[in-house]
């Protein structure tokens, strides 16, 4: 198939009677050499209605060679332009994570016009069968939910193939996967004060020599009797906690990100210190006698000034959950090193 493309760029000419006219000649999508007139009282009235065909036939090009493009291409580019610049870059992580794992390896290699409400439905449909989880499912849906408004609002294809796709009843996709769709409160889990004292000795297990086998082993103990996420955790200042009046202040966060060269994504993480997940996590956290032993134990253990530096926080190996006989899910980032990010606050 020919493409669509300009042959002239248009020229106005008088004609005998007074009028003038304009000719623009062009290449239709079967090779067939066409043109466009048009006329007017005056020169710049025509010139005007050249330059605006030529416009929007310029436009017209490029909508049809984005339609002709793979998902894998498009979105890709969607990504970087639309979402990049606009979203944290944690969360322009998971979009780019979602896109790469569960989206183009289905997807990626069909024409973006091509693609159809059955095709997006066999791609959830497949992640489902393949054990993901409902929340994992939903990502993608919502995903590719933002990326075909976004192609329907361009007029690059004329009808919204989501429209024809709702999400699965999170209660039917929990029945397809034969899992038991519980409620939050019993998905929970909670330890008795039994397994928390388990834990704790566990967590302050030493070696022969005496040296603790866990290193900041209280930042665990602390997070049970604050509710700390690990980024809220790994954010704190010394500034921001009140012995005196045994409160904690929580004014920023530490994230894990992927480490990018510009929007090109690299090999390897780096630690991001800045605001808290939501506004609602800005907040006062009062603090019990476990935990304000914890915090003492963590100055003592490592203090630098103003600064509580969390320079190897691990997550417990799994021997230690082994040991205490609790299924923990502590998911804590693993910082290899020094929180620079954080001593420069």
């Amino acid at each position: 198939m020919a493409e669509k493309r300009l042959l002239t760029n248009g020229n106005a000419f008088k004609r005998t009677d007074g009028r003038w006219c304009g000719v623009v000649w062009y290449m239709d999508e079967r090779g067939v050499r066409k043109r466009k007139s048009f006329s007017g009282t005056t020169k710049q009235a025509v010139n005007k209605k050249i330059t605006d065909y030529i416009a929007d036939f310029n436009e017209s090009i490029i909508e049809s060679q984005e339609t002709k493009k793979t998902l894998r291409e498009n979105m890709q580019k969607w990504l970087e332009v639309f979402k990049f610049p606009s979203v944290e870059r944690s969360t322009y992580d998971r979009y780019e994570c979602t896109a790469k794992n569960q989206i183009y390896p289905v997807l990626g290699d069909k024409v973006v016009s091509d693609i159809s409400a059955a095709d997006i439905k066999d791609l959830l449909n497949q992640n489902m069968s393949e054990g993901y989880a409902y929340t994992t499912v939903k990502k993608v849906y919502l995903v590719l939910s933002e990326y075909f408004r976004y192609l329907t609002q361009q007029e690059i294809i004329v009808k919204n193939p989501m429209q024809s796709v709702p999400m699965i009843k999170k209660s039917n996709f929990y029945a397809a996967q034969e899992k038991e769709n519980l409620p939050a409160n019993e998905t929970l889990t909670v330890f008795t004060p039994e397994e928390i004292e388990i834990f704790k000795k566990e967590c302050f297990r030493c070696w022969d020599n005496g040296k603790r086998i866990y290193q900041q082993a209280a930042a665990y103990i602390l997070m049970l009797n604050t509710g700390l996420r690990t980024g809220e955790l790994l954010g704190l200042l010394n500034s921001d906690i009140d012995l005196e009046n045994r409160v904690m202040h929580l004014q920023r966060g530490v994230k894990e990100i992927a480490k990018r060269d510009g929007i090109t994504a690299e090999r390897g993480r780096e630690i991001k210190v800045g605001k808290l997940k939501s506004a609602s996590s800005k907040r006062d956290i009062p603090l019990n006698n476990t935990a304000i032993e914890m915090i003492k134990d963590l100055h003592q253990e490592r203090y630098f000034g103003d600064i509580i530096e969390f320079s190897k926080l691990q997550v417990l190996k799994q021997k230690a959950y082994t040991a205490c006989g609790i299924l923990l899910r502590l998911t804590l980032l693993t910082v290899k090193n020094n929180l620079t990010a954080v001593s420069n606050l």
